[in-house]
């Protein structure tokens, strides 16, 4: 459970408590509800880390919604990005291991999250992790719900392939853009889990090398 569920959840069941006992308990049910909506949308489940070499795992739950070509600072990389309905888990990941090498906040609209304008126009958080022989870019991007992005990492960080680095809440988008070599393991369309679904692999650790078994995998308790 992510401590927000307890800062939104609180205040609802002791005013729902409050309501119902100052008129009837049936009058306390919407507060008690949307009590349960947020302990249960602020949840935050184990996860297996796929352990082979340069893997690419989702940082986010969602909808794989646009697989694109996209020229970044001159440079050719594929745009992947994954959409976050209110009913996904919020919590992001890592997509690989390395060394935070930047982090770019940046204000700005509100726009639908499904809407292709919203990943440069909308409020969001651009971070780079280089590691494993790869520079891997992901950006958390609020969408028309979502009002806060949390990052609890900094420049300079070392993280571990899906260790948990932050959230956003509420509907959401989070695009990753990687080298444009990568073979992707997924398609537009395909449902992705955070930390445990891999989305490519560094061309130069193509699966059929990464070994299998139990050294593929480890509980992402990070």
């Amino acid at each position: 459970m992510v401590p927000d569920g307890y800062y939104y959840a609180l205040p609802l069941l002791l005013a729902g408590a409050l309501v119902g006992w100052l008129t009837d308990p049936l009058w306390a049910l919407p507060a008690i509800l949307l009590a349960g909506f947020f302990l249960w949308f602020f949840r935050d489940p184990q996860r297996v880390i796929s352990d082979g070499t340069g893997a690419v795992v989702s940082p986010a739950d969602g909808k794989i919604t646009d697989i694109s070509p996209v020229t970044v600072d001159g440079i050719r990389r594929t745009r992947i990005s994954i959409f976050l309905n209110v009913f996904n888990v919020h919590v992001n990941r890592s997509p690989i291991a390395g060394v935070i090498r930047d982090v770019r906040y940046q204000k700005g609209k509100y726009l639908n999250a499904m809407n292709p304008a919203s990943a440069e126009q909308n409020e969001q958080n651009v971070v780079t992790v280089e590691g494993e022989g790869q520079t891997v870019v992901f950006k958390q991007i609020a969408g028309l719900l979502a009002r806060r992005i949390v990052f609890n990492k900094r420049i300079g960080d070392l993280v571990s392939r899906g260790e948990r680095v932050g959230l956003i809440k509420f509907g959401s988008r989070v695009d990753v853009l990687l080298d444009a070599s990568a073979e992707l393991h997924i398609k537009i369309g395909d449902h992705v889990k955070g930390g445990s679904s891999v989305l490519a692999y560094a061309q130069s650790a193509s699966p059929q090398f990464a070994g299998v078994g139990a050294e593929q995998s480890r509980q992402g308790a990070q």
